[in-house]
């Protein structure tokens, strides 16, 4: 089983069309990641002028210790400012998993029907999902992990005001790629220089491998992986 590939011309334009795609779903649980790479589908989405303030966001994975909303680096503070308020969606539909008691979160997820789609977005030089390091089972569900070097150094890039990878947290607590999986829609979004090579090694497997946890794509049923320069 290998992801479908769809190209698009710019960030831009792939923005629109995931966000057509989700307001057409009306998601009740929209899986969703922080970081940059989903920037342009999350204005699209407040852009298009749609009620989706009836939608969970379901984040995937938060720093361990846990930052206050007001950090820069917060998973929260960037749900808040580029997802649920631009879209209407009160705080309190804003779930993120608890370092304390991770399981809650798979069970909070499955309890209110599962997620409609998930986005998805890959780590540049490692292929992590969340804070999934390379060697992530398959079948891993919520759970506090370590941050490998190498998530680490990519995050720099995502959140410009760590100094070095040093600033960054080694911990977090992540969805696991059972999570994942269970989604019944899986869309993960890649463009720009800096993920051309995790783009070309995401392309050339198919099929999951454990040292590239994004490839998980390539199993699932309804999975699609969407590109552009």
């Amino acid at each position: 089983m290998t992801a479908d590939v769809r190209a698009f011309a710019d960030e831009e334009e792939l923005g629109s069309a995931l966000a057509q795609e989700i307001v057409e779903i009306a998601p009740t649980l929209l899986g969703c990641p922080g970081g940059r790479s989903l920037v342009s589908t999350y204005r699209a989405l407040a852009s298009s002028g749609a009620d989706l303030s009836g939608t969970t966001v379901v984040m995937m994975d938060e720093y361990v210790p846990v930052p206050p909303p007001s950090a820069h680096h917060s998973c929260r503070g960037f749900a808040l400012r580029e997802i649920a308020g631009p879209l209407g969606i009160p705080e309190e539909r804003v779930w993120l998993p608890d370092p304390d008691d991770p399981a809650a979160y798979d069970e909070r997820i499955a309890s209110a029907g599962g997620i409609e789609i998930f986005l998805l977005a890959s780590g540049a030089s490692d292929g992590h999902v969340a804070f999934l390091p390379p060697g992530a089972p398959l079948d891993g569900k919520t759970s506090v992990v370590r941050l490998a070097e190498s998530t680490r150094r990519d995050n720099v890039a995502t959140f410009r005001e760590f100094a070095s990878a040093d600033d960054v947290p080694e911990h977090g607590v992540s969805v696991g790629l059972g999570t994942i999986a269970s989604a019944r829609r899986l869309r993960l979004v890649l463009h720009g220089p800096d993920k051309r090579a995790a783009t070309e090694r995401l392309l050339a497997l198919g099929r999951f491998d454990p040292a590239w946890p994004a490839s998980v794509v390539h199993e699932h049923p309804d999975a699609q992986i969407l590109v552009a320069p």
